[in-house]
């Protein structure tokens, strides 16, 4: 039995690191999660070996069984759905769209857990757009699902203040937190039917679009601010990449300086300034990095490149393809 006095026999669907809270909240809640599905297992590193997903190893962990379907809009998946019975389904971070007939399996419908303050940020990559986009707040989102992308009715919202130069992986773990206690009081307000769903304002929607290689590779004429809101966004992947010759070279850590020099080149490596490299930027902003990676080596720090050469004042770093 639930803490709040009933049980909810519900299926979870879900991926990534940031689903993981969730899921854990809800089986400490008392909640009988009968099934959990996540994306198959992906190749990763030299010997691609196939790895579970952070929500299916956390499944394997609590005891439940896991799914791991190549695809959703088959016939077969939503008999297999069925046979557990669930009341409720739950989606955080899933990775695909559900069609009708999967969420119409649960009498209660299915709930969403999205990282943003919808209708702002639809989409895959919220947590990084919005810190590619110097915002300074954020929060988290539940909502009745619907066959359209992100556009379901609101249930409850939970607002969370950014913090200075904080990357994707540290805001993305504070939203998974204030989303997990936030999916607790839905999933109990819901089934007690204490909630009514709010339609979001089509008109003020903006979108999140998934990440690609290309996000990552960035233009030194864009100004200093922008190109540190990548660096914090775009924080593990893509990255933020530029090209000195045949070197390619992430940023991994920088910010604004608030200063411009209007004589500066994007891209030049004007001076190591207290262990950091300032680097010209567009409309003269200039940006402060204090930690690289060169491809395929180690993370360095500014002064560490400098002494190692592989970045240094006088150098000029420009997009990647540039000039091909």
């Amino acid at each position: 039995m639930g803490r709040n006095g009933h049980s909810v026999r519900l299926v979870f669907l879900g991926t990534p690191r940031a689903a993981v809270p969730s899921l854990a909240a809800l089986v400490a809640q008392g909640h009988d999660v009968r099934l959990v599905v996540t994306r198959p297992d992906r190749p990763q590193g030299r010997s691609a070996r196939p790895v579970p997903s952070p929500v299916g190893r956390a499944a394997v962990e609590l005891g439940i069984e896991v799914q791991r379907p190549a695809q959703v809009k088959v016939r077969e998946f939503t008999e297999e759905l069925a046979r557990h019975r669930p009341e409720l389904l739950v989606v955080v971070g899933y990775g695909c769209l559900l069609p009708a007939s999967v969420l119409s399996v649960a009498p209660a419908g299915a709930i969403n857990v999205h990282f943003s303050m919808l209708p702002a940020y639809r989409g895959a990559a919220p947590v990084q757009w919005a810190l590619v986009n110097g915002e300074r707040r954020t929060g988290v989102t539940t909502m009745k699902i619907s066959e359209r992308l992100d556009e379901g009715d609101i249930l409850m919202q939970q607002e969370l203040e950014i913090q200075d130069g904080e990357h994707a992986p540290a805001l993305a773990d504070r939203l998974a937190d204030t989303g997990a206690e936030l999916l607790v009081r839905t999933v109990r307000e819901w089934v007690a039917g204490n909630l009514v769903g709010r339609p979001q304002d089509p008109a003020r929607a903006t979108y999140a679009p998934r990440l690609g290689v290309a996000d990552g590779e960035v233009d030194p004429v864009l100004r200093a601010a922008e190109i540190a809101g990548r660096i914090r966004g775009f924080d593990p992947w893509p990255g933020v990449w530029l090209g000195r010759g045949s070197l390619r070279v992430r940023l991994v850590e920088g910010e604004d300086t608030g200063r411009v020099d209007r004589t500066a080149v994007p891209g030049q490596v004007l001076e190591l300034e207290d262990s950091a490299l300032v680097v010209a930027c567009g409309a003269g902003t200039l940006l402060r990095v204090t930690r690289i990676q060169p491809a395929g080596r180690r993370v360095l720090t500014a002064r560490d490149a400098v002494n190692g050469r592989q970045l240094r004042p006088g150098d000029r770093l420009v997009r990647l393809g540039a000039g091909r």
